[in-house]
């Protein structure tokens, strides 16, 4: 089975939901425009914007990708009050951002009989968006139950080795070890097999006989890359390197545009966030007077070495004693750089090294080469993630808490096999949009628990 796409395929339930309240919006302008002024709306940049404010502010508060724990009563009453609030939050939000932009741009007095239309609009809005929403959820509940259960064929080693990862991700799946004589098929059936080639011809037979009944037969590796989205190094092999899928070609159009994008957004953050980064650098000054910038080395595409800027966080002796990981409860960090962590604004100076071509917007996170040195002896195929350009965000930053360990760096490197083999200018916009959640959220800067699995975004 080949798969396409898998990180859009495991986020059907936030498509669709962000799809049909799409559709409610455009349905509820047309028809109460339509109710209030007598005539039928044409397609106009008002109503694009207020449509890309409700949907994009809805991503970030979480509005989308709600999921069910349990069905437990005391759980959806739950979920429906975060949904409501959430709901309170964007509505004031589009509400605010709308009214503001009439008032400031808008001195036509025909927008006055706008607003009214607008207030009650966006509060239909407001009162079907999240019933629709909370019945998608329902209908994705019902519809998952039977696509939950994966059965193993294969050693106990390798069950316990895809359960740890499995409970590490916290994706809602079940993982069962079937042997091999009392494998059973029905038509939602789904197995994982270990080692293909380790099996006798009668199973492997059997295996195909279940796939034209529609049952799912995956590998170890497809597995890994459908349902937990990474690919655990240690699982490769010297023919899984060789055909080429861990390359990403000099020259594409892909590679283009990804240059484009990250020149047109890199130029357009630092304009914006100007006024952040001269306020972070008088914070660090007033502080301690020390210096407000730091640079270190790290190790970039082909595992070239180049210097990135960032903000100051940690005391000036922090590493007095050499270079060293920072732990959750680090004392070097200052109270300040506590705060610039947490909103990662002390990554934006970076984008200078996004503008001269040394990084990019999205991809591995560069490391230190005395430390690439260590995990390289210590992971296997540790050396691919400097195949691909590194990042400000990746997908191990988005899937991933701050890593503090080799254990932490085995883990993110999966997740950055996973970018390399699926690279693409839209998985960089996933990417994109998940780094801003995380922004708002001010998550994943900090050594955590998991928090975000892999099927949401």
């Amino acid at each position: 089975m080949q798969l396409r796409f898998p990180w859009i395929l495991s986020r059907k339930r936030l498509v669709a939901a962000s799809a049909a309240d799409g559709v409610l919006f455009a349905l509820l302008y047309f028809v109460l425009y339509e109710l209030r002024f007598g005539v039928w709306p044409g397609l106009s940049l008002r109503i694009a914007a207020l449509l890309v404010i409700w949907s994009l502010s809805s991503y970030v508060i979480g509005r989308y990708s709600g999921r069910a724990s349990s069905g437990h009563e005391l759980h959806a009453l739950n979920r429906v009050c975060r949904q409501l609030i959430a709901t309170l939050f964007v509505l004031t939000l589009t509400l605010g951002i709308t009214l503001f932009h009439i008032w400031l741009f808008n001195k036509d007095p025909v927008q006055a009989s706008y607003r009214s239309f607008l207030i009650p609009f966006l509060g239909s809005l407001a009162v079907f968006s999240p019933l629709l929403l909370l019945l998608l959820s329902r209908l994705f509940e019902l519809k998952d139950l039977d696509n939950t259960v994966w059965s193993y064929v294969g050693s106990e080693e390798g069950f316990q080795q895809l359960r740890g990862m499995l409970k590490l991700s916290r994706v809602p799946v079940r993982l069962e070890h079937v042997p091999p004589l009392r494998i059973r098929c029905s038509t939602s059936s789904q197995f994982v097999v270990d080692h293909f080639y380790d099996h006798s011809s009668v199973l492997l037979s059997n295996l195909y006989q279940f796939q034209q009944q529609g049952a799912v037969i995956l590998s170890r590796l497809s597995w890994c890359e459908l349902v937990l989205q990474r690919f655990p190094s240690e699982l490769l092999a010297e023919s899984d390197l060789l055909d080429g899928c861990f390359c990403v070609q000099n020259g594409t159009l892909q590679n283009r545009v990804k240059r484009v994008g990250d020149l047109v957004v890199a130029l357009c953050l630092l304009v914006v966030t100007s006024p952040l980064l001269l306020a972070s650098a008088l914070l660090i000054k007033i502080s301690d007077g020390g210096p407000v910038f730091y640079t270190q080395v790290r190790t970039g595409l082909y595992g070239n070495p180049f210097k990135i800027w960032k903000l100051r966080s940690m005391r000036i002796d922090a590493e007095l004693q050499g270079a060293q990981w920072s732990s959750r409860s680090d004392s070097r960090i200052t109270r300040v750089g506590s705060i610039l962590r947490r909103t990662r604004l002390d990554e934006l100076p970076q984008l200078w090294c996004v503008l001269t071509g040394s990084m990019s917007l999205i991809g591995p996170r560069p490391e230190r080469p005395e430390f690439d040195q260590f995990l390289s002896r210590k992971i296997p195929n540790y050396e691919l993630r400097h195949l691909i350009r590194p990042g400000l965000s990746g997908w191990a930053q988005v899937n991933y808490p701050y890593g503090a360990s080799v254990e932490d760096s085995a883990n993110k490197l999966s997740y950055d096999l996973f970018y390399l083999k699926n690279f693409s200018f839209m998985l960089d916009l996933l990417i994109l949009f998940k780094t801003i959640r995380l922004v708002f959220n001010a998550r994943g800067a900090l050594p955590n628990i998991l928090d975000d699995a892999p099927g949401t975004l």
